[in-house]
């Protein structure tokens, strides 16, 4: 019987797997990350966690213990130098595992395990969003900037602040008055020339004739007459 004791056999007897989570834990800290079956990787994340644990300690006990489980020296040198640098900003949680598929024959799932640095978790949290540009409406073939809260202008809607001149185009013989920012079409009356005078006098000095306007009265008796 199990009698609350924790941990998995993975069919091996206790020296055996002990043996083996050793040479595991070795090659893990030795090239950061490891390939090997789902239930092997979650088994050794507690062997993993306890030897990091031990080198952010730092002291001569925690490394006789460290060395006690890893089987290379220069691995556990290596560590406790750089324990502090490299894992002191996280409490636990010191591997990762990504599932990668099965493996070819017995078809067990495998899975890559490797270990995570505080400078990892730190290039995540400094992950900015990225900010989404501002697009200028297009009036009249100009650009005008929007600042935030302020809505944006409208095509052929005049802002409120703006002055507005509206143009009237004038017929022939009319002059444009501009009146309080707006320009109206306004009516002139044509005035005669003295050319036109002067051409009549010239056309009759050479005729020699001057026209006369018939009376008006004289017209008049006439018609008078005729009538009797």
């Amino acid at each position: 019987m199990r009698h609350r004791k924790a941990g998995v056999k993975l069919n091996r007897t206790s020296s055996h797997r002990k043996a083996m989570f050793r040479n595991m834990v070795t090659s893990l800290l030795k090239h950061e990350k490891i390939q090997t079956t789902d239930t092997k990787a979650k088994a050794l994340r507690a062997w993993v966690d306890h030897i990091i644990t031990l080198a952010k300690r730092g002291d001569l006990h925690a490394r006789r213990q460290a060395l006690a489980i890893v089987r290379e020296k220069n691995v556990v040198h290596k560590l406790f130098a750089e324990a502090t640098e490299k894992y002191g900003g996280r409490d636990g949680g010191y591997t990762r595992i990504i599932k990668i598929g099965r493996r070819p024959g017995d078809a067990a799932p495998v899975s890559m395990m490797e270990l995570i640095t505080s400078e990892d978790s730190s290039a995540k949290k400094g992950i900015k969003k990225k900010e989404t540009p501002v697009i200028a409406p297009k009036i009249a073939g100009k650009e005008k900037e929007t600042e935030a809260g302020e809505m944006p202008a409208v095509a052929g809607v005049p802002a409120a602040d703006d002055k507005t001149v509206e143009k009237v185009e004038a017929s022939p013989g009319e002059t444009v008055v501009e009146d309080a920012g707006v320009e109206i079409a306004a009516p002139v009356q044509e005035e005669h020339s003295g050319d036109i005078v002067s051409e009549t006098k010239a056309i009759e000095e050479e005729t020699g004739e001057i026209q006369q306007e018939p009376d008006k009265n004289l017209a008049d008796d006439k018609n008078q007459e005729e009538k009797k």
